[in-house]
């Protein structure tokens, strides 16, 4: 049988305590002129079957740096997230091609 190897992108976030968390990147969205990241979140109990996934829009700081901050307008977030699903079931469906051929 032939193994996959899967490649993770691991971010370090380090929250306004000083708290660094790893999250593994997803994937970025555009909505409204604005760009949003998507991470999954460390399980937090072994016995969980996938993390949280978190979004929160990129905004340049004063230096021009991308930073992350959280998305304080839920129906935004819902937004972002329904496209995140949509781009994921592209992707399952474009590998579900790929196979019958």
């Amino acid at each position: 049988m032939l193994e996959e190897e899967w490649e993770t992108n691991i971010v370090e976030l380090t929250d306004e305590d000083g708290e660094t968390t790893e999250f593994e990147y997803l994937t970025t969205i555009e909505y409204e002129d604005n760009r949003y990241v998507i991470l999954l979140a460390p399980q937090e109990e072994e016995n969980e079957e996938e993390g949280e996934v978190v979004i929160l829009r990129i905004q340049p700081d004063e230096n021009g740096e991308d930073t992350y901050v959280s998305c304080d307008n839920e129906e935004i977030e819902q937004e972002v997230f329904e496209l995140f699903m949509d781009e994921l079931a592209e992707e399952e469906d474009s590998e579900l091609f790929e196979e019958d051929k």
